[in-house]
């Protein structure tokens, strides 16, 4: 049986306690780009019909819902996250939508997913690798239970490389998103986001880190100048 690390239970605690305001502070802090990147990310999959997918790190349920309204009724996707409140938040999102059906949560660390080898056609994660304590093990679990051929589709916040640009960006994470979170939720997981953001490793560093674990044909895509990256790799043969 996996053990939660003592980080890795804060990070738990930390998304139990801002659940109810998850959904409101995204779309308000991102200004609703956030959806964008989404959906751009789960358009790197590719699922036949009959399908399934795997959401790690599902949160309150968007990327799942993303992925069944662009899938075949056939599909099946599985979203996985570790706290449990973020899941209370998404089964009711779900039960609300017209995929109630299709898409089952499952209360499970990313280091320790419970599935059999080589169950998924597809495995995606959104603003969740870089909250997973062992990233590696994160990434060697994902690529486990992907069929052969199956993409990972990962999708991170990262650093822009223009300087002009970086310093607004830098600003508003630093100074602004932790003020406006702090008005309406806890400060200190506002404080949190921008500090696990700046500490991520860059684009070339963090496909190396999907290669050590396994995946190939690796490549990624900067959004809305280079604040966030979306990372796809194969499962080989």
């Amino acid at each position: 049986m996996f053990k939660i690390s003592e980080k890795g239970r804060g990070i738990r605690d930390m998304f139990d306690a801002i659940a109810p305001r998850y959904d409101f502070l995204n779309r308000l802090l991102s200004l609703g780009v956030d959806r964008r990147w989404r959906s751009f990310a789960v358009g790197q999959l590719q699922i036949p019909d009959g399908g399934k997918v795997l959401d790690v790190a599902t949160g309150t349920g968007d990327v799942a819902l993303e992925i069944a309204s662009r899938t075949p009724e056939s599909v099946r996707v599985v979203g996985e996250d570790f706290t449990q409140g973020m899941l209370a938040v998404g089964q009711q999102k779900i039960d609300a939508s017209p995929f109630g059906s299709r898409i089952f949560l499952v209360n499970a660390p990313c280091e320790a997913i419970p599935h059999p080898d080589r169950t998924f056609d597809g495995v995606t994660i959104a603003f969740g690798i870089r909250n997973v304590v062992d990233r590696l093990a994160g990434l060697r679990e994902m690529r486990r239970v992907l069929k052969p051929g199956g993409r990972a589709v990962v999708l991170e916040f990262s650093n822009p490389r223009s300087r002009l640009f970086k310093a607004l960006y830098y600003f508003y994470f630093r100074r602004v998103l932790p003020f406006l979170g702090g008005l309406f939720s806890r400060r200190s997981a506002y404080q949190y986001l921008p500090d696990s953001v700046l500490e991520f490793p860059d684009q070339e560093t963090f496909k190396a880190l999907m290669e050590e674990a396994g995946f190939s044909c690796l490549q990624h895509f900067d959004l809305t100048f280079g604040i966030a990256t979306v990372y796809v790799g194969v499962c080989p043969d």
